[in-house]
């Protein structure tokens, strides 16, 4: 069966492991999944990631989820721009998320990245998700 989301698919897999209060969870991998999984990383919204080869380029990441007190660090995380219906935003206009608290990742032509480190290098580009 073909995957016509791969990043949607990810990121429900790590809202449903959440919910049941996995550790870990696995996803395929791909160089976009890895870049949203360093932003993530590097926001402090997941503990880490590692990935794993499998044979004929075929990866595996596995992400370690994050909790605090019982509670998983990332409460709301929603794909913004799906194939059906891309989203581009322009660096003054950049969606906040709850008013800063939260995180938008963008994909720009300098990476993907979060909103304010967008904001700080000047560059718009295609609103992929936002955590909270």
């Amino acid at each position: 069966m073909s995957m016509n989301d791969p990043l949607g698919d990810m990121l429900t897999r790590i809202r449903n492991a959440q919910m049941r209060r996995k550790s870990k969870v696995s996803t395929p991998g791909s160089r976009l999944r890895g870049h949203v999984l360093d932003v993530l990383k590097e926001e402090g919204y997941i503990r880490d990631y590692s990935s794993a080869e499998f044979g004929n380029g075929r990866t595996e990441f596995e992400i370690e989820l994050k909790y605090f007190d019982g509670e998983p660090v990332i409460r709301q995380i929603e794909r913004v721009s799906k194939p059906g219906r891309r989203v581009y935003s322009a660096v003054e206009a950049m969606p906040r998320v709850a008013n800063g608290l939260g995180i938008t990742i963008i994909s720009t032509p300098k990476g993907v990245m979060a909103d304010h480190t967008a904001r700080e290098q000047n560059v718009g580009g295609e609103v992929l998700c936002k955590v909270f």
